[in-house]
């Protein structure tokens, strides 16, 4: 009865933290269409705009450093509550602001907000498998892009409906619901965590650093996709606007669906094994993106790449918050800073790459960095799931 009321509330928790993650991404997606507005309301240029959302970013990699220590003295439970009902506001926040110092501060505390719900609610995660026994990372993450998809989706004709206020305000008060309801359920550390680490220090165990390097090298891709397909296809492939647009569509749509599916793959085959097959997936998807002949091959190249990397960075993930010697928070904070850091440098790297080559090339050279994944993947066993045994 006793081992029955245990699962129950793991399996409460998998469901709270999977709502967290709607939420993340819900947040995250809505930002996106408040750009446009936010551009002409401040009356700004669009290097200005640029670094604001850098700011964004420091946040984010500011408050994922930092939040390894803090989970490690307070659970990953307490520190997703703060987090997550702080974060509810960050888009209000910038939607508020009247001019640009203001809004540079409510980027810079919008992006930690952000970044430290996610290290926090992947770190929830990484206990709740734990618990279960079983991988929940994958699906987790494709709440994430659902919440992304839907928050995107619906932003453009919600703020052209009713205004940009009325958006932020919608969208704070549905995730501040969302994560008030689910930090209620969220399952804690099987015990307290924090005599590893009082005070801030990075952890000595080198493989947790390979671990974020393979993450950075996939998030890499997921970044370049993100940024620069829909201008390879249009500028070098001759696709039109609305074409061009497919390719990014088409890769996150993928790598959503895939997500879901992602847990039941990695209990099936393993956590080494999925990912090696994932790389080679994700690679052979880059290479044939760079070289394809026309824009349809290449939308369909970014498909697959899409349904490689989908569950590449939870297994990362996983392995991250899995390591020995050192609270999940800790493994997660260093392979989600060195994993997001690649989405955020990667851009303008590729951005100025471009500017002297073409971007054909650096797709190609990209899926040379998913084939080092792919030989690195036994380093990602920390992953795997044995049944877990009795106490």
């Amino acid at each position: 009865m006793h081992a029955q009321k245990i699962m129950q509330t793991a399996i409460r928790g998998r469901w709270a933290v999977a709502a967290i993650f709607l939420a993340n991404g819900f947040l995250t997606g809505s930002w996106a269409p408040q750009i446009p507005v936010f551009l002409t309301r401040l009356d700004i240029s669009k290097f200005t705009l640029g670094l604001l959302i850098l700011l964004f970013g420091a946040g984010a990699v500011a408050a994922m450093s930092w939040c390894g220590h803090l989970i490690s003295r307070h659970g990953s439970r307490t520190v997703l509550r703060w987090f997550g009902l702080c974060g509810s506001f960050g888009l209000l926040a910038v939607a508020l602001a009247p001019n640009v110092p203001l809004a540079a501060i409510a980027m810079f505390i919008f992006g930690g907000s952000i970044g430290g719900m996610d290290v926090a609610m992947n770190a929830n995660a990484v206990v709740v498998e734990r618990r279960l026994s079983r991988a929940i990372m994958s699906s987790s993450h494709g709440f994430w892009s659902l919440g992304g998809f839907a928050g995107g989706a619906l932003g453009g004709f919600a703020i052209q409906s009713y205004g940009h206020l009325a958006h932020a305000s919608v969208v704070t008060a549905l995730a501040f619901a969302a994560i008030a309801v689910a930090i209620r359920y969220l399952i804690a550390e099987d015990r307290p965590q924090a005599a590893e680490h009082r005070k801030f220090a990075l952890p000595g165990n080198p493989l947790v650093y390979l671990i974020g390097l393979m993450a950075l090298l996939t998030m890499i891709s997921e970044g370049a996709v993100l940024d620069w397909a829909a201008l390879y296809l249009q500028q070098e492939l001759g696709a039109d606007l609305a074409i061009a647009g497919l390719a990014y569509a088409a890769f996150s749509g993928i790598m959503a669906v895939m997500r879901f599916f992602g847990d039941g793959v990695r209990n099936r085959f393993g956590a080494v094994m999925t990912l090696r097959i994932s790389a080679l997936a994700a690679a052979a998807g880059m290479l044939v993106a760079g070289l394809a002949p026309s824009p349809f091959i290449a939308i369909a190249a970014f498909a697959f790449c899409g349904l490689g990397i989908a569950n590449m960075v939870p297994i990362l993930f996983s392995a991250g918050g899995n390591q020995e010697g050192m609270s999940s928070g800790t493994g997660m904070s260093v392979v989600t800073t060195m994993g997001y850091s690649g989405i955020l440098v990667a851009p303008s790297a590729i951005g100025f790459v471009a500017e002297h080559s073409s971007f054909g090339p650096i797709f190609v050279a990209l899926s040379g960095l998913l084939i080092v994944v792919l030989l690195m993947a036994g380093l990602a066993h920390r992953a795997e799931f044995a049944p877990a045994p009795a106490e």
